[in-house]
């Protein structure tokens, strides 16, 4: 039996996921859904769609879909549902978690590879980050968890655009890539967003994916390393004019979260990359959001493909180089005031002669 493929939608209080939920159980699209919640009442889907009562843990739906509230701990939760589903109790083709907005998606990611029975029965498809366009920035400013949400995100979704003006959008875009450049950023109204832009979009599927979308690997426009050596030369608590909005509100978006992307034309050996990865998801793993790559090794003509969350990492041969292509390793790290030189030096001294 294939895997029953499941999505991670996360976002801060009041950015849509409700919506956006409600919207891919209404839509006819000829799949039934499981929803696993971890927050259940008036703020989730409606109580009018649902036939029994809220106070069950699995909630059968009108449209055959399923809702279910974590009262246990979600393993259990995914094991319950798979067993249903393997008697002929339940019906449903793929799951899809909502967390709460306080949630921080790692430890949820992490659960379908940290237990064997539930990786041999769930392919996780991708984490769905909602940010709302009117109050992301203060909470980007005051939460972590907001940031973190941001940093996992395999499609990152922009809700109320319309209520604030195209430059807003255009700073908190460009906020936005800097903390995660993996991530394609869409804005939505009101969870009128196409399926297929929600669902299968293979983030974490190794191979679905080689290549790191090239447009977010160009170096960015001039002021992303300005801003990079700014903050260094500022340090953190900077009242330089530059960060500051003509109202005198800080604008300096030193966000904890930031990504880099490290590139070489040559191979690594593989023995010490794996030594020094290793090493380094051993004492950052905690503050290691998201990271992938693409690589060019000593000894095999194909490219080798890698990624983790946190402590749990990956990698996979990919396909052969082509001929002509450009050999070249791409790896792209997201993450909590990573040390950038330290990683850098560290790859550097992987490298073959």
């Amino acid at each position: 039996m294939s895997l029953i493929p499941a999505t991670i939608l996360t976002g801060f209080l009041g950015s849509g996921k409700t919506t956006l939920l409600k919207r891919l159980l209404s839509e006819a699209h000829g799949q039934k859904m499981a929803v696993i919640e971890n927050e259940f009442g008036e703020e989730n889907i409606d109580t009018d769609i649902l036939v029994t009562e809220s106070k069950e843990q699995i909630v059968q739906m009108s449209n055959g879909c399923i809702c279910c509230t974590i009262r246990e701990d979600l393993r259990e939760t995914l094991q319950l549902l798979a067993a249903k589903r393997r008697k002929g109790l339940l019906a449903f083709d793929r799951i899809v978690i909502e967390t709460t907005g306080l949630a921080d998606p790692g430890p949820v990611a992490q659960t379908f590879f940290m237990d064997e029975e539930i990786a041999e029965t769930y392919l996780l498809d991708s984490i769905v980050t909602l940010v709302d366009a009117v109050h992301a920035p203060q909470q980007l400013d005051q939460r972590q968890e907001a940031r973190r949400q941001v940093g996992f995100a395999d499609q990152i979704f922009l809700s109320k655009t319309d209520l604030v003006s195209a430059q807003d959008v255009a700073d908190l875009t460009h906020r936005l890539k800097h903390m995660n450049p993996r991530a394609p950023i869409k804005a939505v109204h009101f969870g009128e967003v196409p399926i297929n832009e929600v669902l299968d979009l293979r983030g974490f599927n190794l191979n679905a994916k080689l290549d790191i979308d090239p447009d977010f690997l160009k170096p960015d426009d001039d002021h992303h390393d300005h801003d990079h050596d700014h903050d260094q030369e500022h340090g953190e608590h900077c009242s330089h004019p530059s960060h500051q909005h003509s109202g005198g509100h800080d604008h300096r978006h030193d966000d904890d979260v930031k990504s880099f992307v490290y590139r070489s034309a040559r191979p690594f050996e593989p023995a010490k990359l794996e030594d020094f990865l290793g090493a380094i998801v051993n004492i950052y793993g905690p503050r290691m959001l998201r990271y992938k790559g693409v690589l060019s090794m000593t000894g095999t003509d194909r490219k080798v493909i890698f990624q983790g969350v946190h402590q749990l990492m990956g990698s996979d041969l990919g396909p052969a180089w082509a001929e002509g292509e450009v050999r070249e390793s791409r790896m792209v790290f997201i993450g909590i005031e990573l040390p950038r030189d330290i990683l850098e030096q560290g790859l550097e001294q992987c490298l073959a002669p």
